[in-house]
C-alpha cells in the first residue's frame, strides 16, 4: 500500500517534466510562428500588437501610478529639505543684517552728534553735464580723452570727471566746443586717496599703464589687497569718498590698482562740477595746461 503512493508520484513529476519541456518548445514554435506570421501578414500583427496594447495599457496605467506618486513624493520630500536649509539660510543673513542695521543705526546716531557739536555744514549741491566720449587721444606715452562739451557749456578746468564705476580723469584743457580729459592713468596725473578700511593717505601717481600706483604712503603703511581706493579731498581738488579701483596687487614693484573705470570702454561720461578750486584755483589757462598736458609738464 505504502508503495503505490509513491508510484503514483513518480508518474506525477514525470508527467511534470514531460509538460514542462513540451511547454517550452510549444513557446519556441509559437514564437518562431509569430515571426512567420509577421513577414506574411504585416498588417495582421500589428493589429493584434495594437489590441494586446490596448488590453495591457490600463493595466500598466494602474501599475505606474504608484511609481509616479512616489517619485513625486521624493521630489516633494527633497524640495522641503531644500527650503529647509534656505530657510535656516535665509534667518542667519536676517539676524547679521539686523545686527548691521543696530550698528548703521548708532553711527548714524553717533554722526548726527558729532556734527552738531562741530556745527558741521554739508557741501553745496553739485551739478553735472552729461558728454559723449568722441576720441582717444591717448597712446603709449599719453592718456587722455576728448570729450563733445566745452566753455559754452559751462565746463571749466579741473572739474572731475566720472562714470557710474568710479573716477575717470579731471579736465585738462577746455575749448569751445570740445574739453581734453587727463585720465588717472596719465603719467601727468596726481590724486590725493585713501584706502577705504584703513583710513591710509597715499597719492595715486599715473604711469601710462592700466593700472596707476600708490606712492607717498606713511612708513609701515598696510594695504591688503582688494581694498577700496577713494579720493580723500586733501588740496582742495575732488570731494572726499569719490570712488576710484581696488589694490591689484602689493609687491616689490609697488602697489598697483586697477581703476573701476576702464579705459576702454568709456562712451558717456559726467562732468561734475564740485565747486573746489582748491590748488588749481589761481591758475591761470597756460599755467593749468603746463601742469596737466601730456609733455609740458615742468
Amino acid at each position: 500500500m505504502a508503495e503505490r503512493p509513491r508510484q503514483i508520484f513518480r508518474v506525477e513529476a514525470s508527467i511534470r517534466t514531460l509538460a514542462q519541456r513540451f511547454l517550452y518548445l510549444g513557446l519556441v514554435g509559437a514564437a518562431f510562428a509569430l515571426m512567420l506570421l509577421g513577414k506574411a501578414d504585416v498588417l495582421l500583427v500589428e493589429r493584434m500588437r495594437a489590441h494586446v496594447t490596448d488590453a495591457v495599457a490600463p493595466i500598466l496605467d494602474f501599475a505606474s501610478r504608484p511609481i509616479a506618486s512616489a517619485k513625486e513624493m521624493i521630489n516633494e520630500v527633497r524640495a522641503m529639505t531644500a527650503l529647509k536649509s534656505e530657510n535656516e539660510r535665509l534667518l542667519q543673513e536676517r539676524a547679521r543684517l539686523l545686527q548691521w542695521q543696530a550698528v548703521a543705526r548708532k553711527l548714524e546716531a553717533e554722526n548726527k552728534a558729532l556734527k552738531s557739536l562741530l556745527n558741521f555744514k554739508s557741501s553745496a549741491a553739485t551739478n553735472f553735464l552729461t558728454a559723449r566720449v568722441i576720441a582717444d587721444a591717448g597712446g603709449a606715452f599719453a592718456h587722455s580723452i576728448v570729450l563733445n562739451i566745452g566753455k559754452r557749456d559751462g565746463v571749466k578746468n579741473g572739474q572731475a570727471v566720472i562714470t557710474g564705476d568710479g573716477l575717470v580723469g579731471r579736465v585738462a584743457v577746455v575749448g569751445n566746443r570740445s574739453t581734453r580729459v587727463l585720465l588717472i592713468t596719465d603719467l601727468n596725473s596726481r590724486i590725493p586717496v585713501l584706502v577705504e578700511s584703513t583710513r591710509t593717505r597715499a597719492i595715486l601717481a599715473g604711469n601710462n599703464a592700466d593700472q596707476p600706483k600708490l606712492i607717498h604712503l606713511p612708513p609701515n603703511a598696510r594695504v591688503p589687497q582688494g581694498d577700496r581706493i577713494v579720493t580723500s579731498g586733501h588740496a582742495g581738488v575732488f570731494p572726499p569718498g569719490i570712488p576710484i579701483g581696488v589694490v591689484a596687487s602689493v609687491g616689490d614693484k609697488g602697489i598697483a590698482v586697477q581703476p573701476f573705470a576702464e579705459r576702454n570702454s568709456l562712451e558717456y561720461i559726467r562732468v561734475i562740477n564740485y565747486d573746489q578750486e582748491g590748488v588749481l584755483g589761481g591758475l591761470e589757462e597756460s599755467e593749468y595746461q603746463q601742469l596737466t598736458v601730456p609733455g609740458q609738464a615742468r
